[in-house]
């Protein structure tokens, strides 16, 4: 299992503003839930990562199947 395995799982995201003064992202699926805290700068190198993963998915041509 890794990146690349498909999963046939539903999951809900949430990102938002803690009162703490952190990014959480939230993340439930079924029973369970998982709560991620991140500082601002911390959540400003997770964005660039995700803006860099789509930039090279763009990129990837789809296997047909």
């Amino acid at each position: 299992m890794g990146i690349d395995t498909e999963r046939d799982i539903e999951a809900n995201l949430q990102i938002g503003p803690t009162d703490h003064g952190m990014v959480r992202l939230f993340i439930e699926a079924g029973a369970t839930e998982i709560p991620m805290d991140f500082d601002p700068d911390e959540a400003d190198d997770i964005a660039e990562e995700i803006m860099a993963a789509a930039r090279a998915a763009r990129a990837v041509k789809p296997k047909k199947g």
